[in-house]
C-alpha cells in the first residue's frame, strides 16, 4: 500500500515537475525536490522498490534542472 501511495506522490511530482521545466518558473523545482523527497521516504517504508526509485529518479532529474538553471550558485 505504501509503494502505491508513493507512486502517487512521485506522479504529483511528475506533473508539478513538468511545469516547471517551461522556462521562468523554474524555481517550482524548489518545491517540485521536496515533495520527492517525500514520496522516497514513503517509498522506503515500503517493502517494494519502485517507489523509491521512482521519487529517486525525479529528484535527480529536477535537481539537474535546477542546478543547469542557475538556481543553486
Amino acid at each position: 500500500m505504501l509503494n502505491i501511495v508513493s507512486i502517487l506522490v512521485g506522479l504529483v511530482t511528475l506533473m508539478a515537475g513538468l511545469v516547471a521545466f517551461v522556462p521562468f518558473l523554474g524555481i517550482l523545482n524548489w518545491f517540485v525536490i521536496p515533495i520527492g523527497i517525500v514520496g522516497a521516504a514513503v517509498g522506503a517504508l515500503s517493502s517494494r522498490r519502485s517507489g523509491r526509485d521512482f521519487n529517486l529518479t525525479l529528484i535527480a532529474i529536477f535537481a539537474v534542472r535546477l542546478v543547469l538553471g542557475g538556481g543553486v550558485i
